[in-house]
């Protein structure tokens, strides 16, 4: 098949699809655009409560692995100190 034909079937089909989704909407496109933006809103919403869980769970790994490689950089001087 032509590349050219294949283009165009695929846009006749996206145009097919945008008329027939028009015509058998169950909603005037105000309503769906506000259902859309809310669950828009909900998904943004979403995201940003796992990106701040995944950022504290981060936060903590990190502070624990500072805090154990602090008394290991520690640990050395006090044993040195009462070597002395």
């Amino acid at each position: 098949m032509d590349t050219g034909k294949a283009i165009l079937g695929v846009m006749a089909g996206i145009a097919a699809g945008a008329v027939i989704g028009i015509l058998l909407a169950p909603e005037k496109g105000s309503d769906t655009r506000k259902i859309l933006l809310g669950k828009g809103e909900d998904f943004a919403k979403d995201v940003n409560k796992k990106i701040d869980k995944k950022f504290d769970e981060l936060m903590h790994t990190i502070t624990a692995k500072f805090k154990f490689a602090q008394n290991d950089l520690v640990k050395p001087k006090k044993n040195k100190t009462a070597a002395s």
